[in-house]
């Protein structure tokens, strides 16, 4: 689709210690390589002191400059809120959302775009009083929750001429939701990875030389924020079950720092080792495939929520795959059709802390099954669940569906 101008729309902090600005990022270099003119719309908010330190927002992220930048004004009052004062901070957030979505609709009023595509269905419902539908472009990550925001994903997916879904479960919910809707105008696309992020890995030896780590520990690792949306990523089962997984060590990348500092606090009250619990903290994302080479088994114990179950589809899964190590994950019905028991990864009982720890039992046992499962899993990232396959197939769906 040579000279497609497409904007793309999101209400976040960029850049963002949160996986979905990798996402959106990664996405538009994608778009780009296709030979998309694009345009990246975020809200001019407060950062924090880290994030605002970083000089070069591609360079933090690793991505080509091939993709415009630009930061619409809004009215973001979050840094005065009082930390724990919920109500406060929802409506201050509220605010600070429909001040950028005008911003959106008057910006997009002097700019020309053939697709406009976003995350945030209030842009996307604003932005179709005045954009025909077969500009639109919605990918969707979650089904709204409440009578107010389901009303609201329901006109979005009515008013837009593409409607993207990250599972396929996702997919028939919002079919579901806005009865009617042609299922032509749907399409899955499931996270992805960059596949030169990857393409160059350290060994073991070496990534675990580089970070200070043991070289004859057996590393279970995870990579990432350890609750999203309020909910509690599993992580407490995994310790639980490294607790009955002799001579395991267990690693984690990401934060919170309270919350890894808790976690370390559980660990050593179970009285196991504190050489064996290994917190990298926050670290850049060029930094984050050095880390996963680092483990032996990387692990996504997600636990069994209508969200984590149907709708989710993690940046962490492909980008373990890629890793080339060996990769476990609860068996929930929203990567079934990614992870295969036995051939590219290994599953268990979502929440189950004894099968958890008896798969890590087997693959401690097992070198050559973990060499087996991260071979196979890496083929398959790096062929079929790239940013760049995605995008090419998502702009011919926006193509046909035109």
């Amino acid at each position: 689709m040579p000279n497609l101008k497409l904007h793309y729309i999101a209400n976040v902090r960029l850049p963002t210690e949160k996986a979905h600005g990798l996402q959106i990022v990664q996405n538009c270099e994608a778009f780009a390589q296709n030979g998309v003119q694009v345009k990246l719309w975020v809200a001019a908010r407060t950062n924090t002191a880290e994030m605002q330190a970083i000089p070069d927002l591609y360079a933090h992220y690793g991505v080509t400059p091939n993709f415009a930048l630009q930061r619409l004004p809004t009215l973001d009052l979050l840094p005065l809120v009082p930390g724990r004062d919920d109500r406060l901070a929802q409506a201050i957030f509220a605010l600070q959302l429909v001040t950028f979505t005008l911003s959106a609709l008057i910006m997009s009023l002097f700019t020309a775009a053939d697709v406009i595509y976003s995350r945030d269905p209030l842009v996307l419902w604003v932005l179709s009083w005045v954009t025909p539908k077969r500009k639109l472009v919605y990918e969707a990550h979650q089904l709204a929750a409440g009578k107010l925001g389901s009303a609201l994903q329901r006109r979005v997916v009515q008013q837009c001429g593409t409607v993207i879904a990250t599972t396929a479960r996702l997919r028939d919910d919002l079919l579901a939701l806005a009865d009617g809707v042609q299922p032509q105008r749907f399409m899955v696309a499931h996270d992805g990875v960059r596949a030169a992020r990857f393409a160059e890995l350290p060994s073991q030896a070496d990534a675990r030389h580089a970070l200070g780590w043991p070289q004859d520990a057996f590393i279970v690792g995870y990579v990432g924020r350890l609750h999203t949306m309020g909910q509690d990523k599993g992580v407490a089962t995994l310790l639980e079950a490294l607790q009955h997984t002799v001579g395991a060590s267990l690693a984690i990348v990401g934060g919170p720092t309270d919350m890894a500092e808790a976690l370390r606090d559980q660990w050593l009250a179970a009285n196991l080792p504190a050489t064996e619990f290994l917190y990298a903290g926050q670290v850049a994302p060029e930094r984050v495939p050095l880390c996963m080479r680092a483990f032996d088994v990387c692990v996504m114990p997600l636990p069994f929520t209508p969200h984590f179950a149907y709708h989710a589809s993690p940046l962490k899964l492909f980008e373990y795959m890629a890793s080339g190590q060996a990769v476990v994950v609860s068996d929930l019905p929203a990567w079934a059709d990614v992870v295969r028991d036995g051939e590219n990864a290994l599953l268990f009982p979502a929440g189950d802390v004894t099968a958890l720890a008896q798969v890590l039992a087997r693959l401690r046992a097992d070198p050559a099954l973990r060499a087996r499962l991260g071979a196979t899993a890496r083929a398959e990232a790096l062929t079929l669940h790239t940013w760049a396959a995605r995008a090419t197939r998502i702009l011919a769906h926006i193509r046909q569906a035109a």
